[in-house]
């Protein structure tokens, strides 16, 4: 017969580190639950309370269509803008150094602490009817506010920081070793940049364009203030979910945000299955 391992001092110590641990882990998958799948399961719920075809039917809406439509417009644009400078930012905020540097690089994360709301409103205040640039957009025949150009600046703004910091970590990981070895057999600066830099920078651009076409999907306070919500023309996907709450067109409503959430959510886990299949083939 095989004896019993005898018992020591630190088999207590070790049971009670792995409770300890379980107990953490249930507190983590507890909290990501109730706050990402409870609402899932509740915007489900909501959609498919009449069934399938009225929830289908909520799609063949004119309105929503629109509406949709021009929340990918705007967000594929942002996305576009952010792609660029973005990237021109961050290799700045890393490669260079100049005066104010570090006020520009505090500066960038002002979304993260600044209202979508109070965004809005500062946006009203230079570009509306009595802004401070009113009277130049009048001279253009330009309109921002309660446009959708008002609405493009909102959204830029909120997702600004998502490209630049995705960038920095790895451009400062990466350094210059490899750039300046190029240079020295004779590369020029694009060469260098689409050859060198840029596969370095794959995934963290990837992840940047991520974040920032599902936060441009999902903004609502700022577009709502310097849009006006107008149905037809500024009414955006988010918008059109609060005013079908607010007409108490609950199906509507849940089954229009249902399929927004889901599409980021989506974006995001692809997003890193992806990452995780390359990393795994390699």
């Amino acid at each position: 017969m095989n004896a019993r391992p005898a018992p020591t001092a630190s088999m207590p110590v070790d049971r009670r580190r792995r409770w300890l641990r379980r107990t953490l882990v249930a507190i983590a998958l507890g909290y990501a639950g109730f706050l990402i799948i409870a609402p899932i399961v509740a915007l489900v719920a909501g959609a498919f309370a009449d069934g399938l075809g009225p929830a289908l039917a909520t799609f063949r809406d004119r309105e929503v269509q629109k509406a949709f439509g021009l929340t990918l417009q705007i967000s594929l644009l942002v996305v576009l803008v952010q792609a660029v400078f973005g990237t021109a930012v961050a290799w700045m905020l890393v490669r260079d150094d100049f005066w104010g540097k570090k006020i520009i690089n505090g500066l960038i994360d002002l979304p993260f602490a600044v209202s979508p709301v109070v965004v809005g409103y500062m946006l009203l205040l230079l570009f509306g009817r009595q802004g401070l640039l009113a009277p130049v957009l009048q001279a253009l025949d330009i309109r921002v506010a309660f446009a959708v150009p008002g609405m493009v600046l909102a959204t830029l703004f909120v997702t600004l920081p998502f490209m630049i910091r995705e960038l920095m970590p790895i451009l400062q990981a990466f350094g210059v070793q490899q750039e300046q070895a190029a240079a020295t057999l004779g590369a020029g600066g694009w060469t260098i940049f689409w050859r060198i830099t840029l596969p370095a920078l794959r995934w963290g651009f990837i992840y940047g364009v991520t974040l920032t076409l599902a936060r441009a999907l999902g903004e609502f306070g700022a577009v709502l203030v310097v849009g006006g919500g107008i149905q037809g023309r500024t009414e955006t996907a988010t918008i059109y979910i609060y005013r079908a709450l607010d007409e108490r067109q609950y199906v509507s409503a849940y089954s229009a945000a249902l399929a927004l959430g889901l599409f980021s959510l989506l974006l995001v886990l692809g997003t890193e299955l992806l990452r995780r299949r390359e990393a795994g083939g390699g």
